[in-house]
């Protein structure tokens, strides 16, 4: 079993910091922001694969859920993120997923994405590489153009039976009628009574069974070909790319600095420093709707 899984299986998107208090990585001297140093370098890339978390999408209008704006009514969003709740109340939970999909279908892609995926065509036409790995849900990368994503965390439009597991691509708006004007974020309503037969459902033959959101949540472990494919792009680059992520959700945080543990350049784009910066190469702060079009000159 490879390095990333085992510690998959052991953290469970704990953060390492309380079960592997000496994770070994020693910070480097203060990263460059020096724009024309990483142009040059960027260059002579040939693989390069990309990480993209919450701060991307942020820029867009989608709500990280962490810290202050972490709540949806009264509730923290990381506790509708659970299969238990979900068995608990899956009425509840489907209007919390529900409120996300109809809010990301009334949003667009920002610049990041734009630059990442036109800069990947780029690379493409000359023979080079970019993979794009985000840990986000919307799936704004693929609607900006950039192709073959990898979605670590699965996607807000897909949904899988709790029956049958199939996986299916739904855009719908709503997903059912019964949800339709529900999920608003009202902090006065902290129940849900949707019947259960009224939530989505299975359209397959013979089936019907209660479909779920297609996103892995709190106390899942990564499906393991997503996480392989994962692996497989940090392993072989030769440039690796850090935009908007906080660097403390396991196994994700752990792709760069492994990367920079093996003398590959690593750029963060952030609007703020986080855990690892001191182990990469570039830091450019500030929003990546500025700062990866510039740094990627497109």
């Amino acid at each position: 079993m490879c390095i990333i899984a085992r510690f998959q299986v052991l953290c469970r998107y704990k953060s390492l910091a309380t079960k592997f208090p000496s994770f070994p990585m020693a910070p480097k001297s203060r990263p460059s922001s020096d724009i024309a140093s990483f142009k040059e370098m960027f260059k002579n890339k040939k693989n390069i694969a990309v990480l993209t978390g919450a701060g991307v999408s942020a820029e867009s209008g989608i709500p990280t859920f962490r810290g202050a704006g972490g709540f949806w009514r009264k509730y923290q969003a990381q506790h509708l993120a659970t299969p238990e709740a979900f068995s608990r109340s899956p009425s509840l939970v489907w209007e919390f997923y529900h409120y996300r999909r109809e809010l990301v279908l009334t949003k667009k892609p920002n610049k990041a994405h734009e630059a990442l995926a036109k800069c990947q065509k780029i690379l493409q036409g000359n023979g080079q590489k970019m993979t794009i790995v985000t840990q986000n849900i919307d799936g704004f990368h693929q609607q900006a153009g950039a192709q073959d994503v990898i979605e670590l965390h699965g996607s807000l439009f897909q949904t899988r039976c709790t029956k049958c597991q199939d996986v299916t691509v739904n855009r719908n708006s709503p997903i059912c009628e019964a949800l339709r004007g529900k999920g608003q974020p009202d902090a006065d309503a902290d129940t849900s009574n949707i019947p259960l037969h009224d939530l989505p459902h299975c359209c397959k033959a013979n089936c019907n069974g209660l479909l779920r959101p297609h996103v892995v949540w709190f106390g899942e472990g990564l499906d393991p070909d997503v996480l392989r494919a994962a692996e497989q792009a940090f392993e072989e680059c030769d440039l690796c790319l850090v935009i908007g992520t906080s660097s403390v959700v396991y196994p994700a945080a752990m792709f760069a600095p492994m990367v920079a543990e093996r003398g590959v350049p690593v750029a963060e784009f952030n609007i703020e420093t986080t855990p690892s910066t001191n182990v990469f190469q570039f830091h450019f702060q500030g929003p990546s709707a500025t700062t990866v079009p510039e740094a990627l000159g497109v």
